[in-house]
């Protein structure tokens, strides 16, 4: 048995306190806060050394796994990133300043347009996701490959009843 973390020892002192609740949500959740916070951390400084913003990433990565010519309407884009119509229109605009992607108009609907990257963007986004494979690769480091599938399959199965 592992020793005691924090989570436990807050645990702990809840059930000292409270006896008639049960902690067991607590137990999960509370780690996968903290886990978060170290995500975040390898996150933020894996896109900075790309010289890249997490929002940056976000749009640029939703390009690259379209696949080569790595280009999607901004409805498309809205749909991977959450974002309103306002916010990626505003994101789109401070890429474009950057040089890390293009607007083109749609050719089949003059109305519409493309948003594409730029091979510095390619360059860019392909940098930040070995950084960040890398980085999360080390947070898991401490767990068996079948602790790791199992732990996927079991954040997998929750997630479902919130996508």
């Amino acid at each position: 048995m592992p020793a005691n973390d924090e989570v436990d020892r807050i645990v702990d002192a809840w059930l000292r306190e409270r006896p008639d609740l049960d902690f067991a949500p607590l137990q999960v959740f509370s780690r996968v806060a903290r886990l978060s916070k170290h995500l975040d951390r390898a996150r933020r400084t894996a896109f900075s050394r790309s010289e890249l913003d997490s929002w940056e990433f976000d749009v640029l990565s939703a390009l690259r796994r379209a696949g080569a010519p790595y280009e999607l309407s901004p409805k498309l884009l809205l749909q991977q990133t959450l974002v309103s119509s306002g916010t990626m229109t505003n994101r789109i605009d401070r890429l474009v300043e950057r040089g890390l992607v293009t607007r083109r108009t749609d050719p089949n609907d003059g109305r519409g347009i493309f948003v594409g990257m730029t091979p510095a963007g390619l360059t860019r986004v392909d940098a930040a996701i070995t950084r960040l494979v890398d980085a999360e690769a080390a947070l898991l480091a401490s767990l068996p490959v079948a602790d790791q599938e199992r732990l996927a399959a079991l954040l997998r199965r929750l997630s479902l009843d919130f996508d």
